[in-house]
């Protein structure tokens, strides 16, 4: 990754502002977000505006479209082909269960999933299709991509921008930061589906 990263700062302007379009475009369309996360590209985007070599305004603007396109990308083959390709998969590898506790949990949450899901990289790559398969509405969806895309695009962007030289520290603070969203996300549906489930269970056990 390191070898990519330094690529991307070497390239010519038009150059940077493809990869910093295409990364989160793909993030979730292709799932290039399990091998480059999107945040990287928008970083490096501003830490090539830093350098004088891109202009701060268009990385940010190209940084938001591909983000918030992606997403939609991925909205949509969730909602069209995301039964049908999990389907496919051996259930050893993702369980019917699984797939159904986590459409109930969109269900629940709705926007906010989306809007929290933006700012690490795994839920990054699966909410939108997860968002699609479970019948999300397109406008509610929409109106939380643009304003997560938004603030996560323009602000990785700028954060790289400000950062300059000392990038590098930065990208390790945001994938740990990321991780640890991520898992405090997970332990906090865990303890809600447990609750819901103990409520039920008292529901029925009650007199």
């Amino acid at each position: 990754m390191d070898a990519v990263a330094e690529n991307i700062l070497h390239v010519p302007a038009w150059a940077v502002y493809v990869l910093v379009f295409l990364i989160p475009a793909l993030e979730a369309s292709a799932f290039v977000g399990f091998v480059f996360p999107g945040e990287i590209a928008c970083l490096l985007g501003g830490v090539a505006a830093f350098q004088g070599n891109a202009s701060l305004t268009a990385v940010i603007v190209v940084a938001v479209l591909g983000a918030i396109i992606g997403d939609s990308i991925g909205y949509a083959i969730g909602r069209r082909y995301g039964d049908t390709l999990l389907g496919r998969l051996p259930q050893r590898v993702i369980k019917p269960d699984h797939v159904a506790r986590s459409k109930a949990a969109i269900k629940r949450l709705g926007g906010k999933a989306v809007f929290v899901g933006r700012f690490t990289a795994a839920l990054r790559v699966l909410v939108p299709g997860l968002c699609g398969m479970a019948g999300m509405h397109y406008r509610t969806f929409v109106t939380w991509n643009v304003a997560g895309g938004v603030i996560w695009a323009g602000g990785s962007v700028g954060l790289g921008f400000l950062a300059g030289t000392g990038w590098r520290q930065l990208s390790h603070n945001l994938t740990v930061g990321g991780a640890v969203l991520a898992g405090v996300v997970v332990l906090l549906l865990v303890g809600y589906l447990a609750v819901r489930r103990w409520r039920r269970r008292s529901q029925i056990t009650a007199p």
